[in-house]
C-alpha cells in the first residue's frame, strides 16, 4: 500500500512542476510578446495546459489520499472549454477589423505600455 501512496506522491510532484512550467511560460508569453495575436496564444495554450496539470495533480492528490472530489474535474472540463473558445471569438474580432479596413486603436504613447523591455 505505502508503494502505491509513494508513486502517487511522484506523480502528484511532476504534475505539479509541468503544471507550473507550461503556467511560467504562459505568463512570460503574455507579458512580453507585442502583438496581440501573439499574445493571444500564450494565456490560451501554455496556461490552459498549466492550469490543467495542477488540475490533474489535485484530483490524483484527492483521490490517492482522502475523499475524491469531481470539482477539480469540471473546473478543468470548464476551463478546456472556455479558453479556446474565448481565444478564438478574439481572434474573430481582431481578423474582422483587419479585414473590413478599420485600424486597432493604436496603443498609447508610451513605449513600454504592455511588454516587458530590459531598456
Amino acid at each position: 500500500m505505502t508503494d502505491i501512496l509513494f508513486l502517487a506522491e511522484i506523480l502528484v510532484a511532476v504534475l505539479l512542476v509541468i503544471g507550473a512550467v507550461f503556467t511560467l511560460v504562459g505568463s512570460y508569453g503574455l507579458v512580453k510578446l507585442d502583438q496581440p495575436m501573439k499574445r493571444l496564444h500564450a494565456p490560451t495554450k501554455a496556461s490552459t495546459l498549466g492550469v490543467g496539470s495542477l488540475l490533474l495533480a489535485s484530483i490524483v492528490h484527492a483521490f490517492a489520499f482522502g475523499e475524491g472530489s469531481l470539482h477539480e474535474l469540471l473546473v478543468m472540463a470548464f476551463l478546456f472549454v472556455t479558453a479556446p473558445i474565448s481565444g478564438n471569438f478574439i481572434a474573430k474580432v481582431h481578423l474582422h477589423l483587419q479585414r473590413g479596413g478599420k485600424e486597432l486603436p493604436p496603443p498609447p504613447s508610451e513605449e513600454r505600455w504592455a511588454t516587458y523591455s530590459e531598456h
